[in-house]
């Protein structure tokens, strides 16, 4: 009977971790797919608050970096519930510049998970998330207190989530920090729709050959009328499927094109601040220098007066004479 139950505790212990795997590989493929609808759909249109794939996004970035997030225990014994800002605040507290000051000075932002997401939207528009996900990362003491055993962040899965959200750099976010979309008390929730969607995208046209190919092979009495409509067909559908990865390949092409822009942008904007500081930094040097020339003449004007009193005391003149020091040091001046 012991054995049994031992048998049955060690099922349920590796059913859980499998749970555990594949909940984990479905989250980072789902974010996957949504950085990319991101990226295809910048190329048509400014991403904002109103972006049902923004909404789509920042609810599977909520839920990963809740995934398996320790709570708070009381003083009671009781285990309340912790936000991932309060990850945040810790683990990137060494990330410099920083907007978490900004996040916990905001009036109309009060609850933590209000707090959280109003900390992705700032980071997304100054494209700095993949930034300040791998500084946590980097934080290993702080993830470990933070998260139970089998997260997502604890994981080797979360390098390859940095990885992903580099992408997003390419893109110019516009939010509004003051929206309905930072609510606490709403609960965020996936769309997988659109994911199922484009993988069925993906594997219909395979999928439609194979099934031409099967029906064709199938049939023995195929008539000549009957060969050139599969000829014609086959035709048509190696055509769309040439179309679809030309179709590919062009927005491939658009998102590295604008890649290249906003590079070359950038590149720009930081030649003409460095066109700027050259001209403040040559300032500087030349104002240290008159500086330490001032300091040097200073220092021997200082010197002379000192040896010219010497002399004078060494002369017979009283220590109590102050006209002669007087003097002394207003001609010099």
């Amino acid at each position: 009977m012991a054995s049994r139950s031992l048998g049955l505790h060690v099922a349920r212990k590796q059913d859980a971790a499998r749970n555990g795997a594949v909940e984990r590989r479905n989250l980072l493929t789902v974010c996957r797919f949504s950085v990319k609808t991101l990226l295809d759909r910048s190329c048509l249109d400014t991403i904002d608050e109103s972006s049902p794939e923004f909404t789509n996004f920042v609810s599977i970035l909520e839920q990963i970096l809740s995934h398996r997030l320790k709570g708070q225990t009381t003083w009671f014994g009781y285990e309340t519930h912790r936000s991932f800002w309060d990850y945040v605040k810790a683990a990137c507290s060494k990330v410099s510049p920083s907007c978490i000051h900004s996040i916990e000075s905001m009036e109309n932002v009060r609850s933590s998970r209000a707090k959280g997401r109003a900390w992705i939207r700032l980071v997304l528009m100054e494209k700095r998330l993949s930034e300040y996900i791998s500084s946590a990362l980097r934080d290993f003491k702080t993830t470990r207190k933070w998260y139970e055993d089998g997260a997502i962040m604890l994981g080797e899965e979360a390098g390859l989530l940095a990885d992903t959200l580099i992408g997003l750099n390419t893109i110019d976010f516009s939010f509004c920090l003051k929206g309905e979309g930072l609510n606490g008390s709403c609960p965020a929730v996936i769309d997988y729709t659109p994911y199922l969607k484009s993988i069925q995208r993906e594997n219909s046209i395979s999928s439609d050959e194979e099934l031409r190919t099967l029906g064709s092979s199938g049939s023995e009495n195929t008539t000549p009328e009957k060969m050139a409509a599969s000829t014609a067909e086959a035709i048509l559908t190696e055509q769309s499927s040439w179309v679809c990865r030309c179709k590919r390949l062009e927005q491939k092409y658009r998102m590295a094109l604008e890649q290249k822009c906003y590079l070359e942008e950038l590149v720009r904007l930081r030649e003409a601040q460095l066109s700027q500081v050259i001209p403040q930094n040559k300032a500087l040097q030349q104002r240290l220098t008159d500086t330490h020339l001032s300091h040097t003449l200073e220092k021997e004007q200082l010197e002379y007066i000192v040896l010219e009193l010497q002399d004078q005391l060494e002369g017979g003149h009283p220590l109590s004479d102050r006209s002669v020091w007087v003097s002394a040091v207003s001609s010099q001046q």
